[in-house]
């Protein structure tokens, strides 16, 4: 795996986003926000899906 297919942490998305961690964790409580998986007890995100959710929002 090369560094651009590492998936991204809470913090990555967050400082990404420019969102507070506890709103990607509220999203996510809801069904919201970008699609995640869970990694062990962590969550982890595609960078590439991530992408595409937010191309989808516009």
């Amino acid at each position: 795996m090369t560094s651009m297919d590492q998936l991204w942490t809470v913090d990555d998305v967050s400082h990404f986003l420019r969102v507070p961690v506890k709103t990607l964790y509220q999203w996510r409580w809801r069904g919201e926000g970008p699609p995640a998986r869970k990694v062990g007890r962590h969550l982890r995100y595609d960078p590439a899906k991530l992408r595409m959710w937010l191309d989808a929002e516009d």
